[in-house]
């Protein structure tokens, strides 16, 4: 019997009898052929599409520069001054919220996006989940145009960027799936760095458009009523429509779906169980398993780097709108550059010393941060840049060292639990940010929040057998 293809060309891979995990990778499969430019570009698209969501709205510009801002708070509590215990604390309730919201939001993707995209695989529908999860997050950054600055709509603009994450994440999961209907194992990393670096690119460009529009005051137009940030919103949404079209048009589904692993929602979770028991049982996995559980760690206080990075510099070190979006601009640019590089250093020391080093830089960096907070905004210009520089390293090396360790033909089911267990910890970040701020009514504490986060991981990780 032959087996059965792919919707890219390639023969469907069989499933592993004991889990119903893929048994070879389908990047194998596709052989020597590359994919027409066309459906590569299209596919590393939806990152640029995408990215400005993270980059504008989520980390420098509306949360930061508007949702925890002293437009959220009563009228009374903004005309006091910035150093007012009360105006302060006030402000750290705001970031709270915030972190609150994300908090909820990591649990629904815990619980959501795992079995959403082990459901699209089973079917063979990732374009279908992708573009619910693209649409629903397009369709929350325009509710953002009615978040005015009342303190009654602070918790609407939380439930709308919270809901946009889980619903990017989901359609992430399916982005990252139809990879492997357009890679080889030739050309993967330089596909997989095109989209990478599309996002960054696209999130440095629409930051840069923002400053421009500042710098000129809008052309005249009123930005009272917060008019110019729910304009940024919708600017975020139109520009992800623009953007994102191209996979939907150009880009195959990876496979037509593997029917035996096509199971009742609620079964989906004990199929998932059974995956990752087995991976702890088989001697040889054992190692990977535990690596899993050290990155997922590690991995969620990376992304805290980024998640609470504006906020710390215009909740605790007073940026305004110029200085903030240039600070990110800056921080893309570094983390973007510093990626490259590390990976050169990556073959030549293993990933592990790369991720430890990076990580225990970090750690550094963080906790100078908070000591020398009353020093001014010199330490978050040096130490942020430095946290941002290790960023990207950490992500990497952590791929690599995974790819390294993944037994032959277990590709995809290894990669798949590794991207279920970083959104099992995707919690802890900001859980630990919300619980700090809440008990000191300070902002600045929410730093401490990450780097626990980021120690936590580099102790799981030291005793993790290394790859060779």
């Amino acid at each position: 019997m032959s087996e059965p293809e792919s919707r890219s060309g390639a023969p469907e891979p069989a499933a592993t009898a004991n889990s119903g995990a893929v048994a070879v990778v389908g990047l194998d499969l596709r052989g020597e052929t590359p994919a027409p430019k066309k459906q590569v570009y299209s596919w590393a698209l939806w990152d640029w599409a995408t990215q400005p969501f993270n980059t504008v709205i989520l980390t420098f510009v509306f949360t930061a520069l508007y949702l925890v801002s002293p437009s959220f708070l009563p009228p009374e509590v903004a005309a006091l001054d910035e150093n007012d215990p009360v105006r302060i604390a006030a402000e750290a309730d705001l970031a709270s919220g915030l972190g609150l919201g994300l908090t909820v939001a990591a649990f629904g993707i815990l619980l959501l996006a795992p079995v959403l995209g082990q459901r699209a695989d089973a079917a063979g529908r990732q374009k279908l989940w992708l573009g619910i999860g693209t649409g629903a997050l397009i369709l929350c950054m325009f509710g953002l145009w009615f978040v005015e600055p009342v303190p009654a709509l602070f918790w609407v603009g939380v439930a709308l960027i919270s809901a946009g994450s889980v619903f990017g994440e989901i359609a992430a999961v399916n982005s990252n799936a139809m990879l492997i209907g357009i890679a080889n194992p030739k050309n993967v990393g330089r596909i997989s760095g095109l989209g990478w670096g599309s996002g960054y690119l696209g999130g440095i460009i629409a930051l840069v458009i923002v400053v421009v529009l500042d710098t000129f005051d809008w052309f005249g137009m009123p930005t009272d009523n917060g008019l110019a940030y729910r304009l940024i919103a919708v600017g975020c949404a139109v520009w992800a429509i623009v953007f994102a079209i191209p996979i939907f048009l150009n880009v195959p589904e990876p496979s037509l779906g593997r029917p035996e692993r096509k199971v009742g929602f609620f079964r989906s979770y004990v199929l998932l169980v059974q995956d990752v028991v087995g991976l702890y049982r088989d001697p040889e996995t054992r190692s990977t398993f535990w690596y899993l559980l050290a990155s997922a760690v590690f991995r969620d206080g990376l992304g805290g780097v980024f998640a609470f990075g504006a906020i710390i510099g215009t909740a605790v070190f007073r940026f305004g709108t110029q200085d903030i979006i240039v600070f990110g601009i800056a921080a893309n640019l570094v983390a973007g550059v510093s990626t490259i590089l590390a990976g050169r250093l990556d073959d030549r020391l293993g990933p592990k010393r790369i991720i430890l080093g990076s990580i225990a830089a970090m750690i550094v960096a963080g906790l100078a941060v908070f000591l020398l907070r009353d020093a001014g905004a010199i330490v978050f210009w040096v130490g942020g840049l430095i946290l941002c520089a290790f960023v990207g390293p950490a992500q990497a090396a952590a791929r690599s060292f995974l790819a390294r360790v993944t037994p032959a033909g277990r590709e995809g089911e290894i990669f798949g639990l590794y991207a279920t267990t970083g959104r099992a910890a995707s919690w802890m970040a900001s859980a630990a940010w919300t619980v700090l701020i809440a008990l000191t009514a300070q902002t600045a504490f929410g730093i401490l929040g990450i780097v626990i986060v980021l120690i936590a991981g580099f102790l799981l990780l030291l005793p993790v057998k290394a790859p060779r």
